[in-house]
């Protein structure tokens, strides 16, 4: 194995796209558990909901939004934490807004739940993405050996939340621990890219 903070060119057109999305260069074993991952878990969850479907008595447009979010949060964890997309969201050049604004998006995760599976609790959106922006700009501005053990005590704290203090969303108890942990952990801690030796990119040095 060998370490490789350069990542390829993104591909032309369609393909350059989804290589921005996860990251150029992705391993053939990469995409093979991001998709069987991702699809497996959205497939789980799924028939945990349809086996109390008369109880969450859902529409059409709440059973659109849980297979999304099951199948982005999923894929996200996933995704964010291969050696590849480590590589490309944290390459040379990317700054603490690009980090905080790919984080602060997802806000309108947290308003669709409040909106259409909480009747309007505007409070849950308010304390989560007050949690989220606030632990993502203190993950961002700690020093790189703090920032693993500093995310998961946060991600920790948002468990405790979500249990305790405010009672999770029907049919959607996964949905806050997926949420954080796509973020907290998988997104915005750096890891040592490993690369298998048959990759193409030459390895370099990085400081910390």
């Amino acid at each position: 194995m060998k370490i490789s903070w350069t990542p390829p060119e993104p591909r032309p057109g369609l393909a350059g796209a989804w290589d921005k999305f996860i990251g150029p260069g992705a391993t053939n074993s990469e995409l093979c558990l991001q998709w069987v991952g991702t699809v497996g878990l959205t497939a789980v969850l799924a028939l945990i909901n349809l086996n109390q479907c008369n109880e969450l008595n859902w529409s059409t447009w709440q059973w659109l939004v849980f297979v999304l979010f099951a199948f982005d949060l999923s894929g996200g964890i996933i995704t964010n934490a291969t050696a590849t997309a480590k590589r490309w969201y944290h390459r040379a050049g990317q700054r603490f807004i690009d980090h905080f604004g790919f984080v602060a998006i997802h806000g309108l995760h947290l308003a669709l739940i409040a909106w259409l599976f909480r009747d309007g609790d505007w409070l849950y959106f308010v304390v989560y993405y007050g949690v989220l922006l606030a632990g993502t700009a203190v993950i961002l501005r700690t020093p790189l050996y703090l920032k693993r053990p500093l995310a998961l005590l946060l991600y920790s704290g948002t468990l405790l939340l979500n249990g305790s203090f405010i009672l999770p969303t029907a049919g959607l108890g996964w949905f806050i621990p997926f949420f954080f942990l796509k973020l907290l952990v998988a997104h915005l801690v750096p890891e040592a890219p490993f690369q298998p030796e048959t990759s193409a990119t030459p390895p370099v040095n990085r400081s910390s």
